[in-house]
């Protein structure tokens, strides 16, 4: 029985050991981004363009004026939150190596994103 429980716990950790390790792993989707942002009617604005970093599948804003949040999954598929102040939009879209496009909206608009990697 002890040589079983030996091997049983061997068995886990072998198993455990590359997926923590996985997990760890760098995004492919981690550096640096410019956001081109483009609204669909003229009240909401003619667009902008903001610069957001991902680490690790994390989005953080790399700009004091506007703070980003959300996750870039493995197969590409983004979902970001842009505010500033009390105006707030959620994008989706997609990612690849090294562009990506997708829809947001806000309380009052909506429209389209493209993105660069830098």
């Amino acid at each position: 029985m002890n040589g079983f429980r030996k091997g049983l716990f061997a068995s886990i950790v072998a198993i455990a050991v590359p997926l923590t390790q996985a997990s760890a792993a760098t995004s492919t989707f981690d550096g640096t981004w410019n956001v081109r942002i483009s609204s669909s009617t003229e009240t909401c604005g003619n667009g902008a363009t903001v610069s957001i970093g991902i680490n690790n599948g994390q989005i953080a804003s790399s700009s004091a004026a506007v703070s980003a949040s959300g996750r870039v999954a493995d197969a590409g598929s983004i979902n970001v939150t842009l505010s500033n102040g009390i105006k707030r939009a959620v994008g989706f879209g997609r990612l690849s190596d090294a562009s990506g496009s997708g829809t947001w909206r806000g309380p009052l608009c909506t429209g389209t994103w493209t993105a660069e990697r830098m």
